[in-house]
Parts: C-alpha cells; sequence; structure tokens
C-alpha cells in the first residue's frame, strides 16, 4: 500500500493524498508497469538458477523465438482493442508457412507441362494475401453477417487447418533453402541472417511493432480501433466506420500470422501443417500479461511487445534450468491468470477513481503508445 497522508477541504472532508506529492501512487505504478517488473524480475531469478542464461548471444536466440509469438500478439491486440477475438492465428501461421513452401518446392501447371519456381519476394507477397484474405473472411463473418468473433474465427481455425493438412497429406514440406539454378534461394534469410548482429526475426518483429505503433497512435484509424472496442454503438452513432474498422483489423491480424509463419518456417527450414498448434492461446496471453483489456478499448503495442518477451523468457528459461514441458504449461497457465486478476484490479481502480471525481471513465488511454 503506497503512503499517503490525510488532508481536510473546505467543506471538512478528509482526501487521502500521497506522501511523495503530485500524483505518485506506488501501487498503481506496480499495476501498470507489472510486465516491465515480470521481465526484469524473470531475467533476474534464471540469471541466479542458470549460468548460461544471462549472456547477450542467450538473450538474441531467446529474442528470436519471441519473434513469432510478437507478431501473433500485434495483430492480435489490434483485434481485441476492437473487443473482438481471434482463434485462428495459429492455423492461418501453419497454412502461410505450407503455401510457402509449397511455392518454394515447386508449382506444377499441368495444362503448360512445366514447374513454376517463383522468387522469394513473390512467395512472400502472396503468402502476405493468403493470411489477409483469411482474415479479411474473419472480419466480414464478424461485422457484416454478425457472426460472434468467438464462433467465426474458431470455424476459420479449423478450415485453414484442414487446408494444410489436405495441400501436403499431413507432411512437411522440407528443405526450403532453394536452388540457385531455378533463381528462388533467399528463403532461409529471414531464419538464419543477423543484420548488425540482430536475428532478422527480431528485427522484423521490430519494424511491425513500429508501424502498428504509428498506425495507433499517429492516424485516424488507430482512433477507430480505441472508440470501436471502447462503445461501438457510440462510435458508430459518431461517425466512425465499425464494420471498416473490424474488417481491417481481422485483416492485418491475418497478415501478421501470415508474416510469423513466414518467419517460423524459414528458421526451421520446412513447413507443416501442424505448426502453430495452440499459438493463438500463447498470442492472447501475451496482449494480456501486457495490460490489454479483453472487454476492448485498451492495450498498446508496447505492453503487448512486453508480454510476449515474458512468456518467451519465462519458457526458455525454464527450458534452460531443465523444468519439465509440463510444468512449464502449469507455469504459463499461472501467469495468464495473475495477469487478468491484476487487469481486474487496474481497470476497477480507474472506474472507481473515475465515480469518485464525478467523470465517466475514458473508454481508451489517454497516451496510448
Amino acid at each position: 500500500m503506497s503512503k499517503s497522508q490525510t488532508m481536510t477541504d473546505s467543506e471538512g472532508k478528509e482526501h487521502k493524498t500521497p506522501m511523495f506529492g503530485g500524483d505518485f501512487d506506488i501501487v498503481r505504478l506496480l499495476l501498470e508497469g507489472r510486465a516491465f517488473f515480470a521481465l526484469i524480475a524473470i531475467i533476474i531469478v534464471f540469471s541466479a538458477l542458470s549460468p548460461f542464461y544471462f549472456s547477450l548471444n542467450n538473450f538474441l536466440i531467446m529474442s528470436s523465438h519471441v519473434a513469432i509469438f510478437g507478431l501473433l500478439a500485434i495483430g492480435m491486440l489490434l483485434v481485441i482493442l476492437t473487443g473482438g477475438i481471434d482463434l485462428s492465428v495459429g492455423s492461418i501461421l501453419a497454412l502461410a508457412g505450407v503455401c510457402a513452401g509449397a511455392m518454394m518446392q515447386g508449382l506444377t501447371a499441368e495444362a503448360a507441362g512445366v514447374i513454376l519456381y517463383p522468387p522469394v519476394w513473390v512467395v512472400v507477397l502472396l503468402t502476405c494475401l493468403v493470411g489477409a484474405a483469411i482474415g479479411a473472411l474473419n472480419g466480414v463473418l464478424i461485422a457484416i453477417f454478425r457472426v460472434p468473433a468467438f464462433v467465426a474465427t474458431l470455424g476459420t481455425l479449423y478450415v485453414a487447418r484442414g487446408i494444410a493438412l489436405l495441400m501436403t497429406n499431413g507432411l512437411t514440406y522440407n528443405n526450403l533453402s532453394g536452388d540457385p539454378a531455378l533463381g528462388n534461394t533467399g528463403f532461409d534469410w529471414l531464419g538464419f541472417n543477423r543484420l548488425f548482429g540482430v536475428p532478422i526475426g527480431v528485427i522484423v518483429l521490430a519494424v511491425v511493432a513500429i508501424l502498428a505503433a504509428l498506425l495507433l497512435t499517429r492516424t485516424p484509424f488507430g482512433r477507430w480501433v480505441y472508440a470501436t472496442g471502447g462503445n461501438a454503438r457510440a462510435a458508430d452513432l459518431s461517425g466512425v466506420p465499425v464494420k471498416f474498422t473490424t474488417v481491417m483489423v481481422y485483416t492485418l491480424s491475418g497478415i501478421c500470422a501470415a508474416i510469423a509463419g513466414l518467419v517460423l518456417s524459414s528458421q526451421l527450414t520446412s513447413a507443416g501443417p501442424t505448426a502453430g498448434t495452440t499459438y493463438e492461446l500463447t498470442a492472447i496471453a501475451a496482449v494480456v500479461v501486457g495490460g490489454a483489456a479483453l472487454s476492448g478499448g485498451r492495450g498498446t503495442i508496447g505492453g503487448t511487445l512486453l508480454g510476449a518477451f515474458v512468456i518467451g523468457f519465462l519458457a526458455d528459461g525454464l527450458v534452460i534450468i531443465g523444468v519439465s514441458t509440463y510444468w512449464q504449461t502449469v507455469f504459463t497457465g499461472a501467469v495468464i491468470v495473475a495477469a487478468v486478476l491484476l487487469n481486474s484490479v487496474q481497470y476497477s481502480g480507474r472506474r472507481r477513481r473515475s465515480a469518485g471525481s464525478g467523470t465517466p471513465p475514458s473508454p481508451k488511454p489517454s497516451k496510448p503508445s
């Protein structure tokens, strides 16, 4: 509990004010910065438990793992900010990887009797279009046909996973590095190369995060996203294109999942139809741990990235010290439950403060970042 002192106003009513002056409140600080403090605590604990954890090389390796979940979490945040949910991102990741793998193996044009080997940039572009198409389908089902988000995205989860299995007959595409003679080399560049010592996957995550942050904080679309999540009916009456916004956030989520699929397939130099299983739950967990409200209207890109690093560094730390994978699942679930409880405490506190001051609670953060 924060230290405070009691003061009496002109009407004789007593009010508690922080002892340190201004609006400083240690409890509020810990709640709003919980993801950051949790990350620091994880690093300290595992550095003490293992001599291999605290090293630059290990941090870069763990960050390359986090890049996959971070990309999914950014797309998931956009959806959750509007009050929705996207359960299909793990399957979109798998389908995107399989599509990229199929193109790297060669596309057979039976009518012409030739096998086409598209260059890597075409593979990347077409794979992102696949993700965008599935995301747009989710958005149309939810915004236009008013199918509940949970049901719509659960359906596309099965459809996308089923298509990936049909395309591969349940097998895996291997050796996706390409052939210089065919002009399709460079796919493994995303997974193995480094720029200034930083893995390319981490750089991709940083670029996507910066673009998403600018989209949310510097464009009208960002204000539409927060307004839709705060109160969709009021936003619609205020002239916000709620349906367009909904379709777009699911489309962007699909693109983020496709990029994650490309990075993962590049790291593994293989693409399988079972990749990304339960990754949608990890993405939701990262968003929640980062402080976003599942009801919509509250959340930031920075918080979501911190949430992804918390979960990723925790999972890798447990692996390094030899904890069973079963216990890893238990610890991850405990972190999610704790994050939800802290979110409830934080936002209920805001509502009480707003009610006490006589002003309605804001549907979005005062300064999203």
